[in-house]
Protein backbone atom coordinates (compact mmCIF):
# COMPACT_ATOMS: atom_id res chain seq x y z
CA UNK A 1 0.00 0.00 0.00
CA UNK A 2 1.17 3.17 -0.40
CA UNK A 3 2.77 5.56 2.17
CA UNK A 4 1.80 9.25 3.19
CA UNK A 5 3.38 12.04 4.18
CA UNK A 6 1.61 15.33 5.62
CA UNK A 7 2.23 18.40 3.44
CA UNK A 8 0.50 22.13 4.19
CA UNK A 9 -0.29 24.58 1.60
CA UNK A 10 -2.34 27.89 2.05
CA UNK A 11 -5.31 26.02 2.48
CA UNK A 12 -4.61 23.29 4.78
CA UNK A 13 -2.97 19.50 5.09
CA UNK A 14 -2.83 17.45 2.00
CA UNK A 15 -1.70 13.96 1.85
CA UNK A 16 1.27 13.10 -0.33
CA UNK A 17 2.91 10.20 -1.62
CA UNK A 18 5.18 9.68 0.47
CA UNK A 19 8.10 8.76 -2.33
CA UNK A 20 6.97 11.92 -4.33
CA UNK A 21 8.94 14.81 -5.27
CA UNK A 22 5.97 17.14 -6.06
CA UNK A 23 4.34 18.34 -2.90
CA UNK A 24 0.89 19.63 -1.88
CA UNK A 25 -0.27 22.20 -4.62
CA UNK A 26 0.67 18.77 -7.27
CA UNK A 27 -1.21 16.40 -5.04
CA UNK A 28 -4.27 18.64 -4.97
CA UNK A 29 -3.99 19.04 -8.94
CA UNK A 30 -3.81 15.42 -9.07
CA UNK A 31 -7.12 15.33 -7.00
CA UNK A 32 -8.90 17.75 -8.68
CA UNK A 33 -8.56 16.95 -12.57
CA UNK A 34 -8.30 13.01 -12.68
CA UNK A 35 -9.56 14.00 -16.34
CA UNK A 36 -7.69 12.01 -19.31
CA UNK A 37 -4.88 10.09 -17.10
CA UNK A 38 -2.72 11.49 -19.54
CA UNK A 39 0.91 13.72 -18.43
CA UNK A 40 2.01 16.73 -19.61
CA UNK A 41 3.79 16.93 -23.03
CA UNK A 42 7.70 16.28 -22.94
CA UNK A 43 8.46 19.38 -24.25
CA UNK A 44 6.81 21.48 -22.30
CA UNK A 45 8.32 19.91 -19.38
CA UNK A 46 11.66 20.60 -20.76
CA UNK A 47 10.37 23.89 -20.96
CA UNK A 48 9.35 24.64 -17.88
CA UNK A 49 12.59 22.69 -16.06
CA UNK A 50 15.13 24.78 -18.25
CA UNK A 51 13.34 28.20 -17.34
CA UNK A 52 13.52 27.30 -13.55
CA UNK A 53 17.17 26.61 -14.53
CA UNK A 54 17.77 29.51 -16.11
CA UNK A 55 15.80 31.32 -13.57
CA UNK A 56 17.91 30.18 -10.47
CA UNK A 57 21.42 31.30 -12.72
CA UNK A 58 19.99 35.03 -13.50
CA UNK A 59 18.66 35.59 -9.85
CA UNK A 60 22.03 34.58 -8.38
CA UNK A 61 23.91 36.57 -10.84
CA UNK A 62 21.95 40.01 -9.56
CA UNK A 63 22.52 38.55 -5.80
CA UNK A 64 19.22 38.23 -4.71
CA UNK A 65 19.36 34.41 -4.67
CA UNK A 66 21.64 32.59 -2.38
CA UNK A 67 24.61 30.74 -3.95
CA UNK A 68 24.01 27.65 -2.24
CA UNK A 69 20.31 27.39 -2.82
CA UNK A 70 20.83 28.51 -6.47
CA UNK A 71 23.06 25.84 -7.62
CA UNK A 72 21.24 23.33 -5.69
CA UNK A 73 18.14 24.12 -7.90
CA UNK A 74 20.32 24.11 -11.32
CA UNK A 75 21.77 20.27 -10.17
CA UNK A 76 18.09 19.59 -9.73
CA UNK A 77 16.98 21.29 -13.21
CA UNK A 78 19.63 19.19 -14.61
CA UNK A 79 18.63 16.10 -13.37
CA UNK A 80 15.26 16.65 -14.47
CA UNK A 81 16.20 17.63 -17.89
CA UNK A 82 17.94 14.40 -18.48
CA UNK A 83 14.77 12.78 -17.58
CA UNK A 84 15.49 11.42 -14.50
CA UNK A 85 12.76 13.07 -12.48
CA UNK A 86 9.90 12.69 -15.13
CA UNK A 87 7.63 10.41 -13.41
CA UNK A 88 6.79 12.78 -10.96
CA UNK A 89 5.50 16.00 -13.29
CA UNK A 90 2.40 14.30 -13.11
CA UNK A 91 -0.52 17.53 -13.59
CA UNK A 92 -3.44 16.03 -15.75
CA UNK A 93 -3.27 19.07 -19.17
CA UNK A 94 -6.70 19.25 -18.48
CA UNK A 95 -7.10 21.63 -15.74
CA UNK A 96 -7.60 25.42 -14.67
CA UNK A 97 -6.21 27.91 -16.47
CA UNK A 98 -2.90 29.27 -16.48
CA UNK A 99 -0.98 26.17 -16.01
CA UNK A 100 -0.72 27.40 -11.91
CA UNK A 101 -0.90 23.30 -11.68
CA UNK A 102 2.02 22.91 -14.41
CA UNK A 103 3.77 25.32 -12.52
CA UNK A 104 3.69 24.57 -9.14
CA UNK A 105 4.82 20.77 -9.96
CA UNK A 106 7.52 21.81 -11.44
CA UNK A 107 8.42 24.16 -8.61
CA UNK A 108 7.91 21.36 -6.01
CA UNK A 109 9.56 18.62 -7.59
CA UNK A 110 12.64 20.72 -8.11
CA UNK A 111 12.64 22.36 -4.38
CA UNK A 112 12.20 18.91 -3.04
CA UNK A 113 15.46 17.55 -5.12
CA UNK A 114 17.25 20.46 -4.48
CA UNK A 115 16.61 20.01 -0.73
CA UNK A 116 17.80 16.64 -0.45
CA UNK A 117 21.34 17.62 -2.75
CA UNK A 118 21.23 19.93 0.32
CA UNK A 119 21.01 17.49 3.00
CA UNK A 120 17.62 18.38 3.62
CA UNK A 121 14.25 16.26 3.34
CA UNK A 122 11.22 16.25 1.42
CA UNK A 123 8.04 18.46 2.24
CA UNK A 124 8.04 19.68 5.62
CA UNK A 125 11.34 19.34 5.67
CA UNK A 126 12.80 20.94 2.73
CA UNK A 127 15.51 23.61 3.19
CA UNK A 128 14.31 24.57 -0.77
CA UNK A 129 11.09 26.41 -0.56
CA UNK A 130 9.06 25.72 -4.51
CA UNK A 131 7.58 29.83 -4.17
CA UNK A 132 9.96 31.57 -2.34
CA UNK A 133 13.59 29.82 -4.27
CA UNK A 134 12.19 28.01 -7.24
CA UNK A 135 9.61 30.71 -7.99
CA UNK A 136 11.38 33.62 -7.45
CA UNK A 137 10.61 36.43 -9.86
CA UNK A 138 8.40 34.32 -11.76
CA UNK A 139 4.33 33.67 -12.31
CA UNK A 140 2.86 30.93 -14.05
CA UNK A 141 1.64 33.42 -16.30
CA UNK A 142 4.95 33.96 -17.26
CA UNK A 143 6.94 30.80 -17.41
CA UNK A 144 3.98 28.53 -18.93
CA UNK A 145 3.72 30.74 -22.30
CA UNK A 146 7.75 30.59 -22.60
CA UNK A 147 7.34 26.76 -21.49
CA UNK A 148 5.15 26.56 -24.24
CA UNK A 149 7.26 28.69 -26.68
CA UNK A 150 10.30 26.93 -25.50
CA UNK A 151 8.54 23.42 -25.99
CA UNK A 152 7.16 24.22 -29.57
CA UNK A 153 10.78 25.07 -30.67
CA UNK A 154 12.11 22.27 -29.57
CA UNK A 155 9.27 20.00 -31.37
CA UNK A 156 10.21 22.04 -34.60
CA UNK A 157 13.53 20.50 -34.76
CA UNK A 158 12.01 17.13 -35.66
CA UNK A 159 9.29 18.30 -37.13
CA UNK A 160 11.18 20.52 -39.79
CA UNK A 161 13.73 17.23 -40.43
CA UNK A 162 10.70 14.89 -40.87
CA UNK A 163 9.25 17.78 -43.38
CA UNK A 164 12.78 18.16 -45.53
CA UNK A 165 12.79 14.25 -45.10
CA UNK A 166 9.86 13.62 -46.91
CA UNK A 167 10.39 16.65 -49.53
CA UNK A 168 13.90 14.93 -50.57
CA UNK A 169 11.85 11.39 -51.07
CA UNK A 170 9.56 12.91 -53.61
CA UNK A 171 12.20 14.20 -55.30
CA UNK A 172 14.32 11.43 -55.42
CA UNK A 173 10.71 9.50 -56.40
CA UNK A 174 10.33 12.28 -58.62
CA UNK A 175 13.23 12.14 -60.90
CA UNK A 176 13.21 7.98 -60.98
CA UNK A 177 9.63 8.41 -62.24
CA UNK A 178 10.79 11.56 -64.76
CA UNK A 179 10.42 9.03 -68.21
CA UNK A 180 7.24 7.56 -66.63
CA UNK A 181 3.85 8.60 -68.93
CA UNK A 182 0.45 8.37 -67.90
CA UNK A 183 -2.76 10.11 -67.75
CA UNK A 184 -3.22 13.31 -65.63
CA UNK A 185 -6.46 13.45 -63.74
CA UNK A 186 -8.73 16.55 -63.13
CA UNK A 187 -12.23 16.56 -61.30
CA UNK A 188 -11.19 12.72 -60.56
CA UNK A 189 -11.39 12.21 -64.62
CA UNK A 190 -9.14 11.34 -67.32
CA UNK A 191 -6.83 14.64 -68.50
CA UNK A 192 -4.30 15.37 -70.41
CA UNK A 193 -0.98 12.77 -70.20
CA UNK A 194 1.48 14.12 -67.37
CA UNK A 195 4.61 12.30 -66.08
CA UNK A 196 4.52 10.64 -63.03
CA UNK A 197 8.08 12.74 -61.98
CA UNK A 198 5.87 16.15 -63.08
CA UNK A 199 3.12 15.11 -60.50
CA UNK A 200 5.96 13.69 -57.00
CA UNK A 201 7.63 17.02 -58.65
CA UNK A 202 4.65 18.89 -57.11
CA UNK A 203 4.21 17.11 -53.85
CA UNK A 204 7.49 17.65 -52.95
CA UNK A 205 7.62 21.50 -53.78
CA UNK A 206 4.21 21.30 -52.11
CA UNK A 207 6.19 19.57 -48.61
CA UNK A 208 9.44 22.29 -48.75
CA UNK A 209 6.75 24.95 -48.80
CA UNK A 210 4.83 23.45 -46.02
CA UNK A 211 8.23 23.31 -43.88
CA UNK A 212 9.31 26.60 -44.78
CA UNK A 213 5.76 27.66 -43.28
CA UNK A 214 6.41 26.38 -40.19
CA UNK A 215 9.81 27.91 -39.63
CA UNK A 216 8.86 31.44 -40.90
CA UNK A 217 6.12 30.50 -38.02
CA UNK A 218 8.71 30.02 -35.66
CA UNK A 219 9.66 33.04 -35.39
CA UNK A 220 7.50 34.74 -33.60
CA UNK A 221 7.70 31.81 -30.74
CA UNK A 222 11.08 33.37 -30.09
CA UNK A 223 9.53 36.37 -28.72
CA UNK A 224 9.12 35.65 -24.87
CA UNK A 225 8.02 37.02 -21.68
CA UNK A 226 9.89 36.11 -19.11
CA UNK A 227 9.85 38.51 -16.31
CA UNK A 228 6.02 39.78 -17.48
CA UNK A 229 5.48 38.09 -14.19
CA UNK A 230 1.67 38.36 -12.90
CA UNK A 231 0.21 40.74 -15.67
CA UNK A 232 2.99 42.13 -17.65
CA UNK A 233 3.94 44.84 -15.32
CA UNK A 234 7.12 42.69 -13.86
CA UNK A 235 5.98 43.00 -10.26
CA UNK A 236 8.13 41.56 -7.80
CA UNK A 237 10.98 40.78 -10.86
CA UNK A 238 14.04 43.08 -10.69
CA UNK A 239 15.24 44.64 -13.52
CA UNK A 240 18.33 43.02 -13.78
CA UNK A 241 16.67 39.81 -13.72
CA UNK A 242 13.89 41.19 -16.54
CA UNK A 243 17.11 42.34 -18.97
CA UNK A 244 19.03 38.90 -18.25
CA UNK A 245 17.13 36.79 -17.70
CA UNK A 246 15.99 35.60 -21.73
CA UNK A 247 19.69 35.98 -22.77
CA UNK A 248 20.87 32.99 -19.82
CA UNK A 249 17.69 31.13 -21.23
CA UNK A 250 18.92 31.38 -24.81
CA UNK A 251 22.49 30.32 -24.07
CA UNK A 252 20.76 27.40 -22.17
CA UNK A 253 18.52 26.43 -25.23
CA UNK A 254 20.81 27.68 -27.75
CA UNK A 255 17.34 29.01 -29.15
CA UNK A 256 17.26 32.83 -31.22
CA UNK A 257 15.23 34.36 -28.36
CA UNK A 258 14.58 38.05 -27.38
CA UNK A 259 12.57 39.39 -25.02
CA UNK A 260 9.50 40.97 -26.25
CA UNK A 261 8.69 44.65 -27.07
CA UNK A 262 5.08 44.23 -24.97
CA UNK A 263 4.62 42.06 -22.63
CA UNK A 264 1.22 42.96 -21.77
CA UNK A 265 0.64 41.38 -25.35
CA UNK A 266 2.10 38.44 -25.18
CA UNK A 267 0.35 38.25 -21.46
CA UNK A 268 -2.70 38.51 -23.00
CA UNK A 269 -2.84 37.31 -26.86
CA UNK A 270 -2.03 34.14 -28.00
CA UNK A 271 -1.70 34.78 -31.52
CA UNK A 272 2.15 33.71 -31.75
CA UNK A 273 1.08 30.33 -31.08
CA UNK A 274 -1.89 30.17 -33.12
CA UNK A 275 0.31 31.03 -36.07
CA UNK A 276 3.15 28.31 -35.74
CA UNK A 277 -0.18 26.53 -35.23
CA UNK A 278 -1.98 27.18 -38.55
CA UNK A 279 1.37 26.45 -40.31
CA UNK A 280 1.20 23.32 -38.69
CA UNK A 281 -2.47 22.31 -39.92
CA UNK A 282 -1.29 23.78 -43.28
CA UNK A 283 1.26 21.17 -43.33
CA UNK A 284 -0.93 18.77 -42.46
CA UNK A 285 -3.11 19.36 -44.96
CA UNK A 286 -0.92 19.20 -47.31
CA UNK A 287 0.20 16.30 -46.38
CA UNK A 288 -2.92 14.54 -45.85
CA UNK A 289 -3.78 15.21 -49.43
CA UNK A 290 -0.55 13.70 -50.53
CA UNK A 291 -1.29 10.53 -48.73
CA UNK A 292 -5.04 10.52 -50.37
CA UNK A 293 -3.22 10.84 -53.75
CA UNK A 294 -0.79 7.82 -53.06
CA UNK A 295 -3.91 5.94 -52.18
CA UNK A 296 -5.96 6.92 -55.10
CA UNK A 297 -2.57 6.07 -57.86
CA UNK A 298 -2.41 2.67 -55.78
CA UNK A 299 -5.82 1.47 -55.39
CA UNK A 300 -6.30 -1.75 -57.00
CA UNK A 301 -4.28 -3.51 -57.56
CA UNK A 302 -6.35 -5.66 -60.44
CA UNK A 303 -9.68 -2.99 -60.53
CA UNK A 304 -8.70 0.55 -60.19
CA UNK A 305 -6.18 3.02 -60.76
CA UNK A 306 -2.60 0.78 -59.35
CA UNK A 307 -0.01 3.11 -61.63
CA UNK A 308 2.14 2.92 -58.45
CA UNK A 309 2.93 -0.63 -56.32
CA UNK A 310 3.04 0.32 -52.15
CA UNK A 311 5.59 -1.58 -50.29
CA UNK A 312 3.42 -4.01 -48.61
CA UNK A 313 3.99 -3.35 -45.19
CA UNK A 314 1.51 -5.34 -43.10
CA UNK A 315 -1.71 -8.11 -44.31
CA UNK A 316 -5.20 -6.06 -45.20
CA UNK A 317 -7.68 -8.32 -43.69
CA UNK A 318 -8.56 -10.95 -41.23
CA UNK A 319 -10.88 -12.16 -43.71
CA UNK A 320 -9.70 -11.60 -47.32
CA UNK A 321 -6.16 -13.29 -47.74
CA UNK A 322 -3.92 -11.67 -49.66
CA UNK A 323 -5.64 -8.64 -49.51
CA UNK A 324 -2.90 -5.69 -48.76
CA UNK A 325 -4.00 -1.80 -48.08
CA UNK A 326 -2.17 0.96 -48.07
CA UNK A 327 -1.87 1.31 -44.19
CA UNK A 328 0.73 3.86 -43.80
CA UNK A 329 -1.11 6.79 -46.11
CA UNK A 330 -3.92 6.17 -44.07
CA UNK A 331 -1.72 6.46 -40.97
CA UNK A 332 -0.68 9.13 -42.39
CA UNK A 333 -4.41 10.86 -43.15
CA UNK A 334 -5.44 9.88 -39.27
CA UNK A 335 -2.60 11.74 -37.89
CA UNK A 336 -3.06 15.02 -40.27
CA UNK A 337 -6.53 14.94 -39.37
CA UNK A 338 -5.95 14.84 -35.74
CA UNK A 339 -3.36 17.93 -35.70
CA UNK A 340 -5.96 20.07 -37.78
CA UNK A 341 -8.59 19.12 -34.96
CA UNK A 342 -5.76 20.38 -32.53
CA UNK A 343 -5.24 23.58 -34.66
CA UNK A 344 -9.34 24.59 -34.01
CA UNK A 345 -8.94 23.97 -30.20
CA UNK A 346 -5.72 26.71 -30.56
CA UNK A 347 -7.99 28.41 -32.35
CA UNK A 348 -10.08 28.55 -29.42
CA UNK A 349 -7.60 29.14 -27.00
CA UNK A 350 -6.16 32.26 -28.39
CA UNK A 351 -9.80 33.48 -28.88
CA UNK A 352 -10.59 32.85 -25.02
CA UNK A 353 -8.32 35.26 -23.41
CA UNK A 354 -9.71 37.96 -21.49
CA UNK A 355 -8.55 41.17 -20.12
CA UNK A 356 -5.05 40.96 -18.69
CA UNK A 357 -4.25 37.51 -19.26
CA UNK A 358 -4.85 34.58 -21.39
CA UNK A 359 -5.13 31.62 -19.07
CA UNK A 360 -5.53 28.76 -21.85
CA UNK A 361 -1.95 28.12 -21.97
CA UNK A 362 -2.83 24.50 -21.15
CA UNK A 363 -4.69 23.92 -24.13
CA UNK A 364 -1.25 25.28 -26.27
CA UNK A 365 0.87 23.07 -24.20
CA UNK A 366 -1.24 20.14 -25.20
CA UNK A 367 -2.34 20.14 -28.80
CA UNK A 368 0.35 22.43 -30.16
CA UNK A 369 2.99 20.40 -28.67
CA UNK A 370 1.16 17.38 -29.50
CA UNK A 371 0.41 17.77 -32.96
CA UNK A 372 3.72 19.29 -33.85
CA UNK A 373 5.26 15.86 -32.12
CA UNK A 374 2.49 13.54 -33.72
CA UNK A 375 3.06 15.15 -37.24
CA UNK A 376 6.71 15.20 -37.30
CA UNK A 377 6.73 11.18 -36.19
CA UNK A 378 3.97 10.15 -38.63
CA UNK A 379 5.66 12.16 -41.43
CA UNK A 380 8.65 10.10 -40.77
CA UNK A 381 7.31 6.36 -40.63
CA UNK A 382 5.02 7.63 -43.71
CA UNK A 383 8.44 8.43 -45.34
CA UNK A 384 10.89 5.48 -44.47
CA UNK A 385 7.77 3.01 -44.82
CA UNK A 386 5.94 4.07 -47.65
CA UNK A 387 7.38 7.13 -50.17
CA UNK A 388 11.12 6.00 -50.57
CA UNK A 389 9.92 2.09 -51.48
CA UNK A 390 7.09 3.49 -53.92
CA UNK A 391 7.79 1.81 -57.23
CA UNK A 392 5.50 2.88 -61.04
CA UNK A 393 3.91 -0.27 -62.58
CA UNK A 394 5.35 1.27 -66.14
CA UNK A 395 3.17 -1.01 -68.03
CA UNK A 396 -0.12 0.10 -66.32
CA UNK A 397 0.77 3.60 -67.02
CA UNK A 398 1.29 2.57 -70.49
CA UNK A 399 -2.21 0.75 -70.87
CA UNK A 400 -3.90 3.39 -69.23
CA UNK A 401 -2.75 6.02 -71.52
CA UNK A 402 -3.03 4.35 -74.77
CA UNK A 403 -7.08 4.00 -73.83
CA UNK A 404 -7.32 7.37 -72.56
CA UNK A 405 -9.53 9.17 -74.85
CA UNK A 406 -8.18 12.62 -73.39
CA UNK A 407 -5.35 12.15 -76.55
CA UNK A 408 -7.42 13.80 -78.86
CA UNK A 409 -6.43 17.16 -76.88
CA UNK A 410 -3.30 17.42 -79.60
CA UNK A 411 -5.71 17.49 -82.56
CA UNK A 412 -7.84 20.40 -81.95
CA UNK A 413 -5.15 22.30 -83.05
CA UNK A 414 -5.24 20.82 -86.54
CA UNK A 415 -8.98 19.55 -86.69
CA UNK A 416 -11.06 21.80 -84.33
CA UNK A 417 -12.13 21.44 -81.03
CA UNK A 418 -16.16 20.43 -82.24
CA UNK A 419 -14.55 17.28 -84.43
CA UNK A 420 -12.57 15.89 -81.78
CA UNK A 421 -14.63 15.84 -79.39
CA UNK A 422 -16.44 14.16 -82.06
CA UNK A 423 -13.84 11.73 -82.57
CA UNK A 424 -13.56 11.16 -78.46
CA UNK A 425 -17.45 10.59 -78.38
CA UNK A 426 -16.99 7.65 -80.64
CA UNK A 427 -13.84 6.21 -79.40
CA UNK A 428 -15.63 6.04 -76.19
CA UNK A 429 -19.03 4.43 -77.25
CA UNK A 430 -17.30 1.88 -79.59
CA UNK A 431 -14.67 1.24 -76.65
CA UNK A 432 -11.89 1.87 -79.71
CA UNK A 433 -8.65 4.07 -79.13
CA UNK A 434 -8.25 8.15 -80.21
CA UNK A 435 -5.89 6.76 -82.76
CA UNK A 436 -8.27 3.75 -84.22
CA UNK A 437 -11.29 6.41 -84.99
CA UNK A 438 -8.88 9.13 -86.02
CA UNK A 439 -6.80 6.82 -88.51
CA UNK A 440 -10.75 5.39 -89.51
CA UNK A 441 -11.88 8.90 -90.63
CA UNK A 442 -8.42 9.80 -92.09
CA UNK A 443 -8.15 13.22 -90.51
CA UNK A 444 -4.34 12.92 -91.27
CA UNK A 445 -1.67 10.38 -92.33
CA UNK A 446 -0.46 7.66 -90.46
CA UNK A 447 2.75 8.74 -89.75
CA UNK A 448 1.84 12.54 -88.63
CA UNK A 449 -0.97 11.05 -86.64
CA UNK A 450 1.85 9.31 -84.88
CA UNK A 451 3.71 12.31 -84.36
CA UNK A 452 1.02 14.38 -82.95
CA UNK A 453 -0.33 11.71 -80.56
CA UNK A 454 3.25 10.92 -79.22
CA UNK A 455 2.57 11.41 -75.70
CA UNK A 456 5.88 12.14 -74.33
CA UNK A 457 6.04 15.87 -76.00
CA UNK A 458 2.63 17.10 -74.48
CA UNK A 459 3.89 16.53 -71.15
CA UNK A 460 5.78 20.02 -72.36
CA UNK A 461 4.94 23.55 -73.03
CA UNK A 462 3.76 23.47 -76.56
CA UNK A 463 1.77 22.31 -79.74
CA UNK A 464 1.75 18.61 -79.91
CA UNK A 465 3.34 17.49 -84.14
CA UNK A 466 4.84 21.16 -84.17
CA UNK A 467 8.14 21.95 -83.98
CA UNK A 468 8.96 24.01 -80.81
Amino acid sequence: MTEFRTEKDTLGDVEVPRTALYGAQTQRARDNYPISGMRPQPDYVWGMVIIKKAAALTNMATGRLDKRVGDAIVAAADEALTGKLDEDFVVDPWQAGAGVSHNMNANEVLANRASELLGGGRGGDRVVHPNDHVNMAQSSNDTNPTAVRLGALRAAGPLLEALDGLAAALNDKAQEFDDVIKPGRTHLQDAVPIRLGQELSGWARAAELAAQRIRDASDAVCEIGLGATAAGTGINAERAYIEGVTGQLAELTGFELRPSDNYFRVTQSGADMTHLSSAVRNAAVEISRIASDIRLLASGPRTAIAEIILPPVQPGSSIMPGKVNPAMAEMMNMVCFQVIGCDEVNMLAAHGGQLDLNVFWPSFGFNLLFSMRLLGNGVRAFTERCVEGIEADRERCKQLLDESLVLVTSLTDYIGYERAAGLAKEAFSSRRTIREVALAHGVMPEDELDRVLDAAPMTNPGVPGRDR
